[in-house]
């Protein structure tokens, strides 16, 4: 078999917009490029713990305990929300819409890996999407990281072009222009 429908899936994956860039990019308005770089590290790091979890069968036992996933769900949602109600009780207590204070890269970067490690939709989209594309030929394990690997580094590289955009786009004149006037 070969890898080429695995890369062509993998990146098709890596560039569609979804939370992982969501969450680098709203790390970037709120704390600059290197928290929005950072948070990228951070939700590699998440994300290669999912591919040593699939490789070594721990995501299969997740997926089939009910409690397990429960836990692992709920304890991801109360994080995000945790994150969220932090983030709102930061901002000023006026009217003016400002962003909300920088909080340091490795604060970003501890987030990253917490808000990815706690994601049960990387377990299960690991679970899901790398044996489609395994060899039986090959060793099964050693062909699962390397395939989360990838899938993992161009998420990251994804991630962190659109952190790059976001800080360009924020640096911009037309940026500094929109925030005077909201300012005002």
């Amino acid at each position: 078999m070969s890898y080429v429908p695995f890369l062509i899936a993998a990146l098709a994956l890596a560039i569609t917009p979804g939370p992982g860039i969501t969450y680098v990019v709203a790390r970037t308005v709120s704390g600059g490029r290197a928290e929005g770089l950072a948070s990228c590290i951070g939700t590699s790091l998440g994300g290669l713990l999912h591919v040593v979890a699939s490789s070594l069968g721990l995501s299969v036992l997740i997926a089939k305990s009910a409690i397990l996933f429960g836990l692992l769900k709920y304890l991801g949602a109360a994080y995000l929300i945790y994150l969220g109600c932090r983030l709102l009780l930061s901002k000023g207590q006026g009217a003016v819409i400002e962003s909300s204070s920088p909080q340091g890269p490795r604060r970003a970067l501890i987030e990253g890996i917490v808000v990815e490690a706690l994601n049960v939709k990387t377990a299960l989209f690991f679970l899901a999407f790398l044996p489609q594309f395994v060899r039986p030929d090959a060793p099964l394990i050693t062909q699962l990281i390397v395939m989360g690997i990838i899938c993992v580094t161009l998420n990251t590289l994804a991630d962190a072009l659109a952190v790059i955009g976001a800080h360009r786009l924020l640096d911009s004149s037309v940026a500094r222009a929109a925030k005077a006037r909201w300012m005002t």
